[in-house]
């Protein structure tokens, strides 16, 4: 199953020095029966990009945590999508985050097919969104419009063998 796990630049480099995505659990969003259901007439790949799209959404997410806790990031969201094995993947009926799934175990970086990352033009904005993202949360109207703004800009595809490029 294709899974799309949100992650970090910094999240990205201990990955690739420990050789693998985790420890699990790990949160990761995928192409689900509930997902299907609810976006009937969509292709798979339609579905395949709502999945990354919840991914980079969570990714977001994850930068302004770290932020919070003072660990320093390039605002760049990160989403590696990785082929994992069935068994090793539950789907939950939240019916928010249709596509949210929990793996059991980690994902060794062999499985991953690619990354997808925010390119450097996007940087002001997803800045912007970190900033914006609690107060969104809380429901303030000019916070979610600064955070959908980041939302629009599409992540960029790169293989495996680009990613110490990236951890540059």
């Amino acid at each position: 199953m294709r899974v799309y796990l949100p992650c970090t630049l910094p999240a990205l480099a201990k990955a690739v020095d420990a050789g693998e995505l985790g420890p699990a659990p790990l949160t990761g969003y995928a192409v689900t029966p509930a997902l299907t259901e609810w976006y009937a007439s969509g292709d798979t790949e339609e579905l395949e990009y709502v999945a990354l799209t919840e991914a980079a959404r969570a990714s977001l997410r994850m930068l302004t945590a770290d932020r919070a806790d003072g660990v320093p990031a390039a605002p760049r969201r990160v989403v590696v999508a990785a082929e994992v094995p069935d068994h090793a993947v539950s789907a939950g009926v939240d019916l928010e985050e249709r596509a949210r799934v929990r793996l059991a175990e980690p994902v060794p970086l062999a499985k991953v097919a690619s990354v997808h990352i925010d390119d450097l033009d996007a940087t002001s904005d997803i800045e912007a969104a970190i900033v914006a993202l609690p107060a969104a949360n809380g429901g303030d109207d000019d916070a979610r419009f600064t955070v959908d703004g980041a939302e629009a800009h599409e992540l960029m595809w790169y293989a495996t063998q680009e990613i110490p490029d990236l951890l540059r």
